[in-house]
């Protein structure tokens, strides 16, 4: 790469303090927005709550059929 001479041309000083500022500052970038649940967890729900609503049915049945029994 060809260098180009800069306008400016750096001095640091003899004698006396050298002060040098360093801010850092934020850099905004897109939001990344992410779900609440993930579909995996969904899914997971979805089968433990079709597994409960099955064994209660279950459960319901066999109550009966022991009161017709009774």
């Amino acid at each position: 790469m060809a260098e180009t001479k800069s306008m400016f041309r750096e001095v640091l000083p003899k004698q006396g303090q050298l002060y040098v500022e360093d801010i850092t500052t934020m850099v905004l970038c897109k939001p990344k927005l992410l779900p609440l649940k993930s579909l995996t967890l969904e899914k997971l729900e979805k089968m433990q709550q079709a597994a409960q609503d099955t064994i209660h049915q279950q459960e319901m049945t066999e109550k009966e059929q022991r009161q017709v029994t009774h």
